[in-house]
């Protein structure tokens, strides 16, 4: 018999905690390997941790709703054989009822893996996919570095690495021989020169008066904020607090667009089997329009401004539990229409089914925010820190509109739209945020109707 410890994942970069969300296994119960034990969440995403081993839970060391550290042990599995120890971190000893973690001696090798892997990650050198203990030791075992691993695709929840994914890698993605695999070259580069960052004085500080008390009454239910709204609360508090807010506001006669998506919304699913939305087309603009205003994409520290060189766009997609999730199209400015479309429809059904990876709602440089899809005409989006500006797309309506012609003005039924730009006046002015604003208005309104896509 051996015991072996099931540790709380790193599931970010900078994720140093989560929460226990729900146990979906009960001390006693029989495990499978990779067979899911827990529900866990971070600030960013919620996720399934999964058995390194098969085995039979036997004790469970923290409770739904404690928040742990990563890489400390939360639960306890038996298993029958004994080299499955080698693959579990350092293996537990009850004594007089408290359980005691074996010496430094006795930590296994595949413990050093684990802990390599971890540092690879944070080091950035990984992709952040998390890696049972179990896969690392055979990854160890068959001299499979963290670059030759990051490759194998996973078939299990959110692209996880198996244990069969790792057999059927070992048997037909190298050589039965025995070959070596060899390592790429090292190449030699020169150290990339770091931007220089100007010293100055700390902005001064703000003192925030405390919120005024609330007289409760009788007559009332009080409802207790779920972990999701709480973050939310804090992180929309801490923005108000940290940006001046300035909000512009455009209008844009979208019918060219409209025309054009009805036209070729058809053709388009048939052909490539995704639906095409308004929500692609507005990041391929808003992308075009940051790199023609870098001001836009960017953050301030202090009283320096960080010029954000990557285009990446968050997009706000509401969870069947009411809340908000932002993921993030990564260099937006490099996908064409179809590229866009693609990832937008993942992201948004991966949202929806709580499916995000960490790395997926992390970097984003600017966001956008569909509040007409709720049916409001405008919104006054909150920044997404620590951005400088975020854009609300207000629902697209039928309305006479003044069309100059070249015999004179008349009234049409036009697709009208009105576009909404919250900025951080600390670094955008109302002349920047309104000319960029603009700028997209432009872009909507002069959509080619003859555009192949």
């Amino acid at each position: 018999m051996a015991q072996v410890e099931l540790i709380m994942p790193k599931m970010g970069e900078s994720i140093m905690e989560a929460t226990i969300l729900k146990w979906l296994k009960n001390e006693g119960d029989t495990i499978e390997e990779e067979e899911s034990v827990l529900e866990i969440a971070t600030d960013k995403v919620d996720s399934e941790v999964p058995s390194p081993v098969a085995g039979v839970l036997v004790k469970k060391l923290y409770q739904e709703g404690d928040t742990v550290a990563v890489d400390k042990a939360i639960a306890l599995i038996e298993t029958e054989s004994a080299s499955d120890a080698d693959m579990s971190t350092p293996s537990l000893a009850e004594n007089n009822g408290s359980i005691q973690t074996a010496s430094n001696q006795g930590v296994s090798q595949a413990n050093v893996a684990v802990q390599t892997a971890t540092a690879t990650q944070q080091n950035g050198a990984g992709s952040g996919r998390f890696y049972s203990p179990l896969v690392l030791n055979m990854a160890r075992k068959e001299g499979i570095k963290m670059v030759e691993l990051e490759t194998i695709a996973g078939t299990g929840k959110n692209g996880r690495v198996t244990k069969k994914d790792m057999l059927a890698y070992i048997k037909t993605g190298r050589s039965s021989a025995g070959v070596a695999v060899v390592e790429p070259p090292k190449i030699e580069t020169k150290p990339t020169p770091q931007p220089q960052v100007v010293q100055q004085s700390t902005p001064p500080t703000v003192n925030v008066p405390p919120p005024p008390k609330v007289e409760y009454g009788s007559n009332v239910e009080i409802v207790e904020m779920d972990r999701m709204r709480r973050l939310i609360s804090n992180h929309m508090v801490m923005s108000k607090h940290t940006s001046p807010h300035v909000t512009s506001f455009v209008e844009a006669d979208v019918t060219n667009l409209v025309n054009w998506r009805n036209r070729i919304k058809g053709d388009f699913q048939k052909r490539e089997g995704e639906k095409i939305t308004f929500t692609p087309i507005f990041v391929e603009i808003v992308a075009k329009a940051l790199k023609e205003f870098p001001m836009v994409n960017a953050s301030v520290d202090g009283y320096n401004i960080i010029l954000r060189k990557d285009i990446n766009i968050g997009m706000a997609t509401a969870t069947p539990s009411g809340h908000l999730i932002v993921p993030v199209i990564k260099n937006a400015d490099h996908k064409n229409l179809l590229g866009l479309a693609k990832s937008v429809n993942d992201l948004a059904v991966r949202a929806r089914t709580n499916k995000l990876k960490p790395t997926e709602i992390q970097g984003g440089t600017f966001t956008l925010t569909n509040v007409g899809t709720f049916g409001s005409l405008m919104g006054t989006p909150i920044i997404n820190q620590p951005q400088v500006a975020i854009l609300a797309t207000g629902a697209i309506r039928k309305k006479p509109a003044v069309l100059e012609t070249e015999f004179g003005d008349v009234i049409a039924i036009r697709h009208m739209m009105i576009l909404s730009l919250s900025y951080d006046h600390r670094i955008v002015d109302g002349a920047l945020g309104s000319t960029f604003l603009k700028s997209i208005a432009n872009a909507l309104e002069g959509w080619d109707v003859n555009r192949s896509v």
